[in-house]
């Protein structure tokens, strides 16, 4: 079935960074980068600078912290780091933990008290990060890097429940690894639908290790004047920790029973790869120490993961070359070309593992393993030639491109073409079989956003109780490197074919 796709038809278009609110955990301050004056902050700055916000608006920050914190802030921006940049500060008496950006013609500074809810040393924070970092480092594979990863997160920040899932193709998450207390739902193979983390989302976690919901009840708090007075428009807060979260968002979390969430990225080859969603029935403040931890886990986490798939590519990459190089060894040792393809011990069926293969050739049709009738695989070849398939082409749903295709799907229901010389209709062409299956999903997918009657207003789903899809007519997806192999392979096929007409 075709589930809707609000990832992109409607959340994709969401302006996530232009919020213009915070979380009420921090403040915000607003400077202009040449003057250091403050042009803009969030309205809760009257707690740290006993100062109403009118009256802090053209003040210079060197009113609020000692000249040294000031010396030290100016000499970290100095050096060429743009965002991010930790300091600590003291205003009003007051320690604080500033993270600094750096843009390009402000200063988007988040505050944070410094001695909120932690007494850890650095040996203590040192020690838990190695034994952490060991641990993952022991796994051999990517379930088993996942399950160590949430535990030991678990036990560090005492979440109720933590679990990690992965992205698909299509950006729905699947949870792979999960650990919880009693009381919560379990989620342990159910997949969750684009829209739940749509795509501005994550592009934001590109920006972003995590983002934290210490209390999904939280009032927003607004940014005074509402407008930055150097951009005249909403204040980006894309890589701000602190920016608030859209009310949707609250509302999906209030409808799961969470009232505290943390999310972490997971990236691999430089994109996200999955999540790592952290739940707590009641309000919990982490504190900066431990977020730290958890982004500096983040990409340890990530790390072992990439070096995990990468290996793992490695290694099938390995094995796909040298049957590939086998065959080219066996073809040239016959004299027919379609007998080295198909009737030997190493052919395109092992090479793709595919359970049916027809190779189009000089006017004939030959076929092994399980094929479609010849009628069908006629009108397939006149399918490719019109439709002008003149590079590798491969779909795990023939049926939905080539109606004919339709009876056939328990043999042929994915297909990899490759042309010889699409010209004159000489293909390669492997067949994989339907493999029908069930995904879990969390709620029903098509259900995923409701809209009220004026079209405008959307609340997220308010079940999320196993719904059941059965997939068919679809086969095992052909791997990316299969295609490229294809390719390869294509070339040998087209000059060997050439000489042999030479």
């Amino acid at each position: 079935m075709a589930n809707k796709n609000f990832d992109s038809d409607f959340c994709g278009s969401l302006p996530l960074h232009h919020v213009n609110m915070i979380q009420p955990h921090g403040y915000l301050l607003v400077l202009n980068t040449d003057s250091l004056d403050i042009i803009q902050v969030s309205e809760n700055i009257i707690d740290l600078l006993q100062t109403e916000v009118s009256g802090i608006i053209n003040t210079n920050i060197d009113k609020y912290i000692p000249s040294a914190q000031l010396d030290e802030l100016r000499s970290k921006l100095n050096s060429g780091i743009k965002n991010k940049i930790p300091v600590t500060l003291t205003i009003n008496g007051k320690p604080v933990l500033a993270l600094v950006h750096a843009h390009p013609n402000y200063l988007l500074i988040e505050l944070e008290a410094a001695n909120h809810g932690t007494d850890r040393t650095f040996i203590n924070v040192y020690e838990e990060v190695k034994y952490i970092m060991a641990a993952i480092e022991l796994a051999t594979s990517v379930k088993q890097a996942c399950e160590i990863a949430i535990h030991e997160l678990r036990r560090i920040s005492g979440f109720d429940g933590i679990m990690m899932y992965r992205f698909d193709k299509n950006w729905n998450g699947t949870v792979i690894a999960e650990e919880k207390s009693k009381g919560l739902e379990e989620y342990l193979g159910v997949t969750f639908p684009a829209s739940d983390v749509p795509k501005q989302a994550r592009q934001l976690y590109l920006k972003n290790p995590y983002r934290l919901i210490p209390n999904r009840d939280y009032t927003p708090v607004r940014l005074y004047p509402i407008l930055n007075p150097v951009t005249n428009s909403f204040t980006d807060l894309s890589d701000c920790n602190l920016r608030s979260v859209a009310s949707v968002h609250l509302e999906y979390l209030k409808n799961m029973g969470i009232t505290a969430s943390m999310s972490v990225r997971v990236i691999h080859n430089e994109a996200l790869w999955g999540l790592i969603s952290c739940h707590h029935a009641s309000a919990n403040y982490l504190s900066f120490e431990i977020r730290s931890i958890f982004e500096l886990l983040s990409s340890v986490i990530s790390n072992k993961i990439s070096s995990i798939i990468n290996k793992e590519d490695y290694d099938f990459v390995a094995r796909l070359q040298s049957r590939r190089n086998l065959l080219i060894e066996q073809t040239y040792t016959h004299s027919d070309l379609v007998e080295g393809l198909l009737r030997q011990e190493e052919s395109l069926l092992t090479l793709f593992s595919a359970t049916g293969a027809v190779v189009y050739l000089d006017g004939h049709v030959s076929t092994a393993g399980n094929v479609p009738d010849k009628e069908m695989l006629e009108n397939l070849q006149l399918w490719l030639q019109a439709k002008n398939i003149d590079k590798v082409y491969s779909t795990t749903q023939l049926s939905d491109a080539f109606d004919e295709a339709l009876e056939f799907t328990d043999i042929a229901s994915g297909m990899l073409a490759i042309p010889i010389d699409a010209d004159t209709g000489d293909y390669m062409v492997c067949f994989k079989p339907e493999v029908i299956h069930t995904i879990e999903w969390g709620g029903n997918p098509n259900n995923a956003i409701n809209f009220e009657e004026n079209g405008l207003n959307y609340h997220p789903r308010n079940s999320f109780k196993s719904w059941l899809e059965t997939v068919n007519q679809s086969s095992l997806p052909w791997h990316e490197q299969e295609l490229i192999i294809a390719e390869t392979f294509r070339s040998f096929v087209f000059e060997y074919k050439t000489k042999q007409v030479l």
